[in-house]
C-alpha cells in the first residue's frame, strides 16, 4: 500500500476538521493569529518529524513551549500535569496506539473535567503547521507530540483554537486537575483588596517554599513597563533555593520557566548578572547549570516587585485525594450538588437585594472538627455575573430562615468577584450550616455546581425552598410542608359534596403577624405518575384555639378555596390572611381516592434589605501573550 492509502485510512475527525473552521470562531477573527490563516496546513506527526512520539523518557524533551497562539495560561496547567504522574494518566490514557505500531489508526483520546465529571474528547493527529513546522505549542523536543495533541482536543472543547487566546490560569488548572486553584494578588489597590483570599488569608502568611515544593505555582505580569517578561502573560514557578551569601545573610531564589521557551530575565540573576557575585562558586555553579532552555532565576524580593499575582494549585496526594494548601493535611471527604439561579424564582442576588434569601439554599452538616474548602464552581460566563458563598451556623437543621438571615454570616467570600470559580476555606466545628450561593445582580439566570472537600466526614444538601413557585422573586419568603395521604375507608373522605368529606387529613397552621394581614402562597401536589393524576382541591378554615374540630368545621364555610378539583399534579392559590389560627383540608374529588400529597405553606416576609454594601470585584485580566 501507499504511503498517501495509508493517510487516506487514517481517523479525520468530522467534528473538528482541519480547516479554518477549526481555527477561528468567525470569518472577521481579531486575534493576532489570524494574519498567519493563509500559511497555516495540516499536517501529521509522521508528516513533521521522522520519530514522532507522544512522551519523551528525557523528561527535558517533554517541557512544553508556546508558539503563535496566545495560550500561555494553558501552557502553565500543561506543566502541572509533568508534575502528577496520576493525573497525566487521567487527562492522557496510557495504552493508546501511537505512530509506528500497528493499532494506529490516526485517533487519540483525551479527558478533561467539566462542571464536576471528566469528560472525554476524541481528536485526530492533524496538527496546524506553517513550513512544515507546528505554529502552535508544542514540546521543546519537536519529536514529541503530547502537548500539541492535547491543546488541540482543548481547542476542541472550548470550539476553536482561537478561543484559547487569553484565559486564566487557574480555569485550565481545574480543567486538567479536577481539583481547586488559587489566585493571589501580590499587589492591589484599595478597591481591589476583596479579591485576596475569601477567608482574609493572604500569600504572605504562606511559606512560599512550601508551596512551591508541594504543588503547582504560575505568576502572571499585568503591566507592560517590564518590557522584558511581556505583558498579560504567564510563567510557570518551578523551585526555590534558599542560600547563604558570603556576607551571611540569607537568600531565596526562585527558577521560573518562560513558556516562550527564551530566555527573557534582564535582572542580577540572569545566566551572567552580577547577582551571581554574591554567592560561593561552588553554590553559584550547580544552580546556574540547573537553568534549562526558557528559565531564570529570581529572588525573593525581585519576584514580589515584577509579577502582579499568583495562582497556585491544590495537590494532591499519592491516592489521589485532594490536599490542603494551608495544612497539607489530606481533605479526604467531599461531595458535590447541582443547581441553578432561575429568574423570578430563585435569582435573589445579592445582600443588597430584599430578595437575596430566594437564592439556592443547601445545608452543610459537619459530623466532626476538621477542615473545610468550600468550592463554588459556576458554568456563567465572565459577563454574566459572578459568586457568593455564605456559611449561616444553626443549632439544628431546622434553623429559622429570616431571623437567621438578618445576622451577619460566619464566613463569605469578600465580595462578588468576575470569576468562573470562587472559594473559601475555614475550619467548622460539627453542626449545621446554611450555604446561599448568588449572582451579585438580581435575575441573573445560570447553573452552578458546588463542592465540598474536607478533612473529616460531612454531608452537602439542598435546604427547602420556601419560595412559591408562582410568585414574583421581590420578597423572602418562609415555606412550611405536610406529607400526607388519602387512605381508602379512612382519609380519603371526598369533596365537600360527601358527608365524609371532613374525614380527610386537617392539617392547622398559624399566621403571626405585628403588621397586619399577611401573604400566603399555598400549593397541593399529589405524588402521581403523568395522566394518573386523581382532581384535587383545597379548602382553608380559620378556627378558634383549643377548639373541637370535627364540630366547629361542619358549622362553618372555608374562608379561602383552591376549587373547583382538577386533574393536575399541583394547584395552589396566593391569598392573605388577617393573624389567626387555621387548617387546610386537602381532598380529591371523589371519595376513597387513594394517594400520598405535600402542602406547602409560604409565607412572605416582609422587612427591609440587609444593611449591606457588597460590591463587585474588578474584571480579571487574561492572560495572552504570545511571540511571532
Amino acid at each position: 500500500m501507499e504511503q498517501s492509502d495509508i493517510y487516506n485510512a487514517l481517523f479525520e475527525d468530522p467534528d473538528f476538521p482541519a480547516d479554518s473552521h477549526s481555527l477561528f470562531s468567525d470569518l472577521h477573527s481579531s486575534t493576532p493569529v489570524s494574519k498567519f490563516s493563509d500559511d497555516i496546513t495540516w499536517m501529521r506527526p509522521q508528516e513533521v518529524s521522522q520519530q514522532p512520539r507522544l512522551f519523551s523518557e528525557n523528561l527535558q524533551e517533554n517541557h512544553v513551549k508556546q508558539g503563535i497562539l496566545g495560550d500561555c495560561w494553558f501552557l502553565c496547567a500543561c506543566a502541572a500535569l509533568q508534575c502528577n504522574d496520576r493525573l497525566l494518566k487521567q487527562v492522557i490514557p496510557s495504552g493508546q496506539a501511537t505512530w509506528g505500531e500497528k493499532e494506529y489508526n490516526g485517533c487519540f483520546l483525551f479527558r478533561f473535567w467539566q462542571f464536576g465529571r471528566w469528560v472525554e474528547v476524541v481528536v485526530d493527529d492533524r496538527l496546524p503547521c506553517i513550513d512544515a513546522k507546528l505554529c502552535f505549542s508544542r514540546c521543546q523536543c519537536q519529536d514529541v507530540f503530547w502537548v500539541a495533541l492535547l491543546e488541540k482536543a482543548y481547542a476542541k472543547l472550548n470550539g476553536t483554537y482561537e478561543r484559547l487566546w487569553a484565559g486564566q490560569v487557574c480555569e485550565a488548572l481545574v480543567d486538567l486537575c479536577g481539583g481547586v486553584a488559587k489566585r493571589w494578588k501580590l499587589k492591589a489597590s484599595e478597591k481591589e483588596e476583596c479579591e485576596t483570599d475569601a477567608s482574609g488569608s493572604t500569600l504572605e502568611k504562606f511559606n512560599l517554599s512550601d508551596i512551591v515544593d508541594n504543588c503547582m505555582m504560575s505568576c502572571c505580569v499585568h503591566s507592560s513597563h517590564r518590557g522584558s517578561l511581556g505583558e498579560y502573560h504567564a510563567f510557570v514557578v518551578m523551585e526555590h533555593v534558599s542560600v547563604i551569601k558570603m556576607c551571611g545573610d540569607s537568600l531565596v531564589l526562585l527558577r521560573i520557566r518562560n513558556p516562550w521557551g527564551r530566555r527573557c530575565w534582564d535582572g542580577p540573576w540572569k545566566e551572567d548578572g552580577d547577582g551571581w557575585e554574591q554567592l560561593d562558586p561552588e553554590i553559584a555553579l550547580p544552580l546556574r547549570s540547573r537553568v534549562e532552555e526558557g528559565e531564570f532565576w529570581v529572588d525573593e524580593i525581585e519576584f514580589g516587585k515584577e509579577f502582579d499575582e499568583v495562582t497556585v494549585a491544590y495537590p494532591f496526594s499519592i491516592e489521589g485525594h485532594m490536599k490542603s494548601l494551608w495544612t497539607g493535611a489530606n481533605l479526604s471527604f467531599s461531595q458535590q450538588v447541582y443547581s441553578s439561579w432561575i429568574k423570578d424564582r430563585t435569582a435573589g442576588g445579592s445582600r443588597n437585594t430584599n430578595s437575596f434569601s430566594c437564592n439556592p439554599k443547601f445545608w452543610l452538616k459537619i459530623q466532626e472538627v476538621g477542615e473545610v474548602n468550600e468550592v463554588n464552581r459556576l458554568s456563567l460566563s465572565v459577563s454574566k455575573g459572578a459568586l457568593i458563598l455564605f456559611n449561616f451556623k444553626g443549632e439544628e437543621e431546622e434553623t429559622h430562615l429570616p431571623r437567621t438571615l438578618q445576622e451577619a454570616p460566619c464566613l463569605s467570600t469578600l465580595c462578588h468577584a468576575y470569576e468562573r470559580e470562587v472559594s473559601v476555606h475555614c475550619v467548622l466545628s460539627p453542626g449545621y450550616y446554611l450555604v446561599i450561593p448568588s449572582i451579585f445582580l438580581q435575575g441573573a439566570e445560570g447553573r452552578f455546581l458546588m463542592r465540598a472537600f474536607s478533612t473529616g466526614q460531612l454531608s452537602l444538601s439542598p435546604a427547602t425552598k420556601g419560595y412559591p413557585a408562582n410568585a414574583k422573586n421581590d420578597a423572602e419568603w418562609e415555606t412550611i410542608s405536610f406529607d400526607g395521604q388519602w387512605l381508602k375507608g379512612n382519609s380519603a373522605g371526598g369533596s365537600r359534596n360527601f358527608s365524609t368529606h371532613f374525614a380527610n387529613p386537617i392539617l392547622p397552621f398559624k399566621v403571626n403577624s405585628d403588621t397586619g394581614k399577611t401573604t400566603l402562597n399555598i400549593v397541593l401536589q399529589q405524588h402521581c405518575q403523568t395522566g394518573k393524576c386523581h382532581a384535587i382541591g383545597f379548602h382553608i378554615y380559620q378556627v378558634a384555639h383549643n377548639t373541637d374540630l370535627n364540630k366547629c368545621l361542619k358549622d362553618q364555610e372555608p374562608i379561602k378555596s383552591c376549587t373547583p378539583h382538577r386533574y393536575t399534579e399541583e394547584i395552589s392559590i396566593m391569598c392573605v390572611l388577617p393573624p389567626g389560627n387555621y387548617v387546610i383540608i386537602p381532598s380529591t374529588y371523589e371519595p376513597d381516592c387513594v394517594g400520598f400529597f405535600t402542602v406547602s405553606i409560604a409565607t412572605r416576609i416582609d422587612r427591609k434589605p440587609v444593611r449591606s454594601q457588597e460590591t463587585l470585584g474588578r474584571f480579571l485580566q487574561e492572560v495572552h501573550y504570545s511571540h511571532a
